[in-house]
């Protein structure tokens, strides 16, 4: 029979958590085995007690390792919430802070290096569109400054969409402004339509009253309206219906990160275009009859969550959670899910002016690069947790992966001990008296 000095176990208590999940009952490779002999020696275990108990201590430790696996994925999944939810942080402190993107940055192949323009060039481009409904509204605040928007055909004008946001980066307020094109940065922007009728009337066959309106008005300043040209009506937009961020003095709107399939964040997401428009205070609030500013109603319309990325590579990489529409750094360009546009970058004459550095800065600035800082340091620390769990993780599913085998062995040898002595037994029982 099985005498139990056969067997060596040796136990050992985990001393911490580090230790907890590599640690485990071992046992004697070499006395595993349960082709037991018909040994009658003194001292002899009985085979059935012995295969109970041993089964029983197999499937504990099975039990423990289950559990300690199930601990290590909890804690991933919950560090990783965490990291998350830094990530969004971060990113939210730099959008507020007009860090878009760092020195190193790359920048589009055919980019000119120019100045950044300021509110007055932009103006002067728009005037060089001399047969265009914008330039007619920028001469006459020219001449009339801010009396021209008093007038019964202009009072209910905001401006043009190229003068209502400034972008703190050249390039960036480049990209945009392809992306909207001309025709859109020209548009003139009314707070309700009744402003947008009496910007255009039409005579009793349909046709353009063209003493009247905009093209009246042109033309005795010596600018005859020629074409079609844009008005977007803030008080026909369908707003933004979210929250905004919180203590954010430019009121940018709470959009949800993107996420790849594995949760993650999209390396080089910077941000969402319709985010890193800086607006005028005057216009933050209460613009529309319905109470909304420009960036929920015009820059929302306009921009939607186009989503703004470092380079061509992360954009292209980000593919599987873009819904509308990306721009690189490097002159990348995704109009709409599935529709892309290709070669270089154009070179925009115009574009959105420049925010000056006071306007921009938020009052605790010095404050929001700590918080930066900061967070940073704790994202370093959650991934180091990360990857020390993973670590435990693995580990612990190869000592149940082992701890396994030894128990279907086990299993496979007690039944075939158990077979054998079914066997032997047999012509026992059958043997007359």
């Amino acid at each position: 029979m099985f005498h139990p000095n056969n067997m060596q176990l040796a136990i050992r208590i985990p001393t911490s958590p580090a230790q907890d999940s590599t640690q485990y009952m071992q046992v004697d490779q070499n006395d595993k085995s349960l082709a037991v002999r018909n040994d009658t020696q003194n001292g002899s275990f009985p085979h059935a007690e012995y295969i109970f108990n041993y089964s029983k201590k197999l499937e504990e430790d099975l039990q423990t390792f289950g559990m300690k696996i199930k601990q290590h994925e909890d804690n991933i999944k919950f560090l990783k919430t965490q990291k998350n939810k830094l990530d969004e942080s971060i990113l939210d402190l730099q959008v507020i802070l007009g860090k878009y993107h760092s020195s190193g940055t790359p920048v589009a192949e055919n980019e000119v290096h120019s100045h950044p323009q300021n509110d007055e060039e932009t103006m002067e481009q728009i005037m060089r569109q001399e047969k265009s409904a914008a330039s007619i509204i920028c001469k006459l605040s020219t001449h009339h400054g801010i009396q021209a928007y008093n007038l019964m055909l202009t009072k209910d004008v905001l401006g043009i969409v190229a003068r209502l946001g400034k972008v703190d980066d050249d390039n960036l307020s480049r990209l945009l402004s392809e992306y909207l094109g001309m025709e859109t940065m020209l548009a003139i922007v009314c707070r309700t339509y009744e402003g947008v009728k009496v910007l255009e009337t039409y005579d009793k066959e349909g046709c353009i009253n063209k003493s009247l309106g905009l093209h009246g008005l042109g033309a005795s300043i010596g600018r005859n309206l020629d074409g079609r040209f844009l008005v977007i009506c803030l008080e026909h937009l369908r707003p933004y219906a979210g929250d905004f961020i919180a203590n954010d003095p430019q009121r940018r709107l709470d959009l949800l990160k993107p996420r790849l399939p594995n949760g993650e964040c999209p390396p080089g997401f910077l941000g969402f275009a319709v985010n890193m428009i800086n607006i005028d205070s005057t216009h933050l609030f209460c613009l529309a009859a319905n109470g909304y500013g420009l960036r929920e109603t015009l820059f929302y319309s306009l921009f939607s969550r186009l989503q703004v990325y470092k380079t061509r590579a992360d954009m292209l990489q980000a593919l599987p959670c873009i819904s509308d529409g990306a721009l690189s750094l490097d002159g990348g360009m995704i109009k709409a899910t599935g529709v892309f546009f290709l070669g270089n970058q154009e070179d925009v004459q115009l574009r959105f002016p420049k925010a000056s550095m006071k306007s921009s800065l938020p009052e605790n600035y010095i404050e929001s690069e700590r918080q930066i800082k900061e967070l940073k340091w704790k994202k370093e620390k959650m991934v180091e947790d990360i990857r020390r769990e993973q670590s435990l993780l693995d580990n612990t599913k190869l000592n149940f992966d082992r701890k396994k085998a030894e128990f279907l062995k086990f299993l496979t040898e007690s039944s075939s001990y158990a077979a054998q002595q079914q066997l032997s037994a047999k012509p026992e029982r059958l043997t007359p008296r």
